[in-house]
């Protein structure tokens, strides 16, 4: 099995993406197909999670959730479940109406399990409440949507929550604002962690997407919009 490894070592190349039930999309397949581009330049390798290999699907559990009968709903077929917890370095757990779900205790179990496995854990917007329901945010800073403040941060009242902020690095922690900050925490997690190719990669995806990525972390102007901004890091 692989074993946690510092960043003096080789850039990571095992990835996992969890998933649960009303997940985001793009918090999910923002960061992959940023990760794609590296894809094409290092060899990497991507685990998609949840309890069993049945089809995820991105529909609300609740119908009070789904006000108009919507069929809009689509899903991701996972590679491995839960128990058969494959080696993966990097975890990224995303957000969504799911992560307000009272039914996710084997999504928190796994994450508690695989954590002091793990070289980085990231989160994409109220992924860090479900991290935080796990309880291995404790004593970390983190970020969240701002719009999801209140309930996100209730969730973790040991986790030293920073605003205005639009991605937190805590070492191995790194945790995302709103749903598009997930990419621009992806941007600088690959020129951090892959000094070799993640200069060009990153200009390759923005050129060739015609995405500008926000590159200062303190960017925030939904912890302003939504008047969150006394919280600093300790």
């Amino acid at each position: 099995p692989l074993s946690p490894v510092g960043d003096d070592q080789q850039p990571p190349t095992h990835y996992g993406v969890l998933l649960f039930r009303a997940f985001e999309l793009l918090d999910v397949y923002g960061p992959l197909d940023i990760l794609q581009f590296l894809a094409h330049n290092r060899f990497l390798t991507l685990k998609i999670l949840a309890r069993t290999l049945d089809p995820v699907t991105t529909e609300p559990a609740s119908a009070g959730m789904n006000t108009f009968k919507s069929d809009f709903w689509p899903s991701l077929t996972p590679t491995h479940t839960f128990e058969q917890d494959p080696d993966i370095e990097v975890l990224i757990v995303p957000g969504g109406p799911g992560a307000r779900s009272p039914d996710l205790e084997p999504e928190l179990e796994y994450i508690r399990t695989v954590f002091p496995k793990l070289r980085y854990l990231i989160t994409i917007c109220t992924g860090s409440g479900v991290a935080a329901r796990s309880g291995v945010l404790d004593g970390h800073k983190a970020t969240t949507n701002k719009r999801a403040w209140g309930q996100m941060t209730a969730y973790g009242p040991n986790v030293n929550w920073v605003a205005p902020a639009r991605w937190v690095d805590d070492g191995k922690v790194w945790t995302s604002s709103g749903v598009t900050a997930g990419m621009d925490l992806i941007f600088q997690f690959i020129k951090d962690k892959y000094p070799a190719e993640g200069q060009n990669v990153t200009q390759l995806f923005s050129d060739a997407g015609e995405f500008t990525p926000i590159t200062d972390s303190t960017y925030d102007p939904w912890a302003y919009k939504y008047n969150i901004t006394s919280l600093a890091p300790q």
